[in-house]
């Protein structure tokens, strides 16, 4: 069975935190991420990655801009049985039909014949010049 995980994503702290022995701002900010991502793990969230996505902001009454913002991305497993989960999501009923079409185009791909066509110089077998491609140079 494949495991399923539920994913929470958060913004990145934009300052740092101060601790005992942590000097500069570099050591802040770096105390303040390890630190939001030890919460989350107390709860039971693995920290997958961080990522740069684009915001697009109203900006004043008629225009709006694009901000990028700096988000940390965590995930859990699911658990299976007796416990509640999120509701399933539209293209979770379709996976498995999509996988058994996936593995049928790569079974019809498979059968095809791979031998390179004859054709390749504009010629039918006879070497007559076919009406449908433009003469060879």
């Amino acid at each position: 069975m494949i495991q399923k995980y539920e994913y929470k994503v958060i913004p990145a702290p934009a300052k740092g935190r101060k601790g005992p022995g942590i000097k500069g701002a570099e050591g802040r900010f770096a105390h303040g991420l390890e630190t939001a991502i030890n919460e989350l793990a107390l709860e039971g969230w693995e920290y997958l990655r961080a990522d740069i996505l684009p915001s697009e902001e109203r900006q004043g009454l008629t225009s709006s801009q694009t901000v990028y913002r700096s988000m940390l991305v965590f995930r859990r497993p699911l658990e299976l049985e007796g416990v509640d989960s999120p509701p399933p999501l539209p293209w979770d009923d379709h996976e498995e039909e999509e996988l058994e079409s996936a593995a049928e185009a790569d079974e019809i791909e498979d059968n095809q014949d791979d031998t390179p066509d004859d054709d390749a110089d504009g010629t039918d077998d006879d070497g007559t010049p076919r009406p449908d491609l433009p003469p060879r140079d």
